[in-house]
């Protein structure tokens, strides 16, 4: 349920009005659609997940079912939004159906928190195309339609524009493509002003999502607020008038704006201490921090503490040697999960490319995970211990397929005379 109603019914309500939101089959996305559909507002969800997704819930017609069973109507339209066809169909059936488009909501977001030499090109071109070229193409082909509503609004789900370098420094591809959504809003906005509202709404803290539990674990939920506060604040800019254009909106603060006084009702733990969101004020380094203090794991922490070190400098000479005949040779991509003093994940694909390596997940699933201490991971590519003496010792634990383990023997062999 949401945590207040503190919108008077003499104020403009959205019964009537047409939302189309990408990336609305869960999170924020249905969130929005979910504060909107309680006022009798007809939603177009626009998103991929026809189909149950292994790991995460929620498809466009369970959305579709709740926006209903909330008091909206609701069209659900297989929508990926680098695909400028199905966008193209989704438009149609949206203005046939409801008469028009009153607010676009660019919501579908790719994420990949890596450095540039992790990051392989397949996930720069997600993020790029669904972030950046996603929200720029769905705005384009939406505009003819909202220029007919009586008080149209683009919102984009994107981060005030801070240059600040720190945010660029560990996942510039992120950065680029979430900016770049920013960006449409800045250029939008001026493009269509007295025309269309074009503002960014950006939470200030943590929100409780499927997302956030990936990048801080089981530990990280009491650190967030409630889905809830970001559906109330895109509520309170749908309502403003055409001239609120070109406004990088924090959530909190619109709503301090409204009148909320006490914002403890949208804590997953009222009281706990809250972390901030990425591209605010506070720096990734004390995010990190702050987070373990209260017994999550960062997993975007990886680009910081793993940037200096052994395991770090084993990795750099690893991708030295990284070459085309290795990966044809090998077809396999490794994952390492080490504990010790220099703890962490690592991964090495010989499988696609010319091959990768580097800190976090691997880009694709591995075929083999290898469980052991960061000292024995050293010492095994330094020829000083056997992969075979640390399995059987039991210091090394092998999960997945046995026989692209053993080739990996192969290239510990080219690396050790370089160490």
């Amino acid at each position: 349920m949401y945590c207040h109603n503190f919108y008077s019914d003499d104020i403009i309500k959205l019964a009537g009005y047409t939302i189309f939101i990408t990336g609305a089959s869960r999170g924020i996305g249905k969130a929005i659609a979910l504060k909107a559909a309680r006022d009798g507002a007809n939603v177009v969800i626009a998103a991929k997940t026809a189909d149950p997704h292994p790991k995460l819930p929620g498809t466009i017609y369970t959305a579709a079912a709740e926006i209903e069973a909330a008091g909206g109507k609701a069209l659900p339209c297989i929508v990926d939004v680098r695909d400028e066809k199905q966008i193209n169909n989704a438009v149609g059936k949206a203005v046939e159906k409801f008469g028009g488009i009153d607010i676009l909501v660019n919501n579908a977001s790719a994420i990949n928190l890596t450095g540039t030499l992790e990051t392989p090109m397949k996930k720069v071109d997600l993020m790029l195309g669904i972030n950046l070229r996603g929200t720029y193409l769905t705005s384009k082909l939406c505009i003819p339609h909202l220029l007919k509503s009586k008080n149209p609004h683009i919102l984009n789900l994107s981060p005030p524009l801070n240059l600040n370098p720190i945010w660029f420094k560990n996942h510039t591809a992120y950065t680029m493509a979430k900016y770049g959504m920013s960006m449409c809003v800045l250029g939008m906005a001026e493009e269509f002003k007295g025309s269309i509202a074009v503002n960014a709404l950006w939470p200030k803290t943590a929100i409780q999502t499927i997302l956030m539990d990936m990048l801080g674990g089981s530990g990280i939920d009491k650190q967030c607020r409630k889905l809830e506060i970001v559906a109330d604040a895109a509520y309170a800019i749908f309502k403003q008038p055409t001239s609120f254009t070109g406004q990088f909106v924090i959530d909190e603060d619109i709503l301090k704006k409204e009148g909320i006084k006490h914002f403890n009702v949208y804590a997953v733990e009222p009281d706990h201490p809250l972390l901030p969101d990425f591209f605010l004020d506070q720096k990734p380094e004390d995010l990190a921090r702050q987070m373990e203090e209260h017994g999550a794991t960062p997993a975007f922490k990886s680009a910081d503490s793993a940037a200096t070190g052994p395991v770090s400098d084993l990795f750099n000479t690893i991708r030295g040697i990284l070459s085309p005949d290795i990966v044809k040779t090998t077809q396999g991509v490794y994952r390492f999960d080490l504990s010790g003093d220099h703890a962490g994940v690592w991964y090495i694909d010989l499988k696609n490319d010319a091959g990768s390596a580097g800190s976090g997940e691997p880009p694709v699933k591995a075929d083999v995970v290898m469980t052991l201490d960061s000292s024995d991971f050293i010492k095994m590519f330094e020829g000083k211990l056997k992969p075979t003496m640390a399995f059987m010792s039991g210091k090394l634990k092998i999960k997945g397929d046995m026989g692209l383990a053993m080739k990996l023997d192969k290239m510990m062999g080219m690396i050790t005379p370089k160490l």
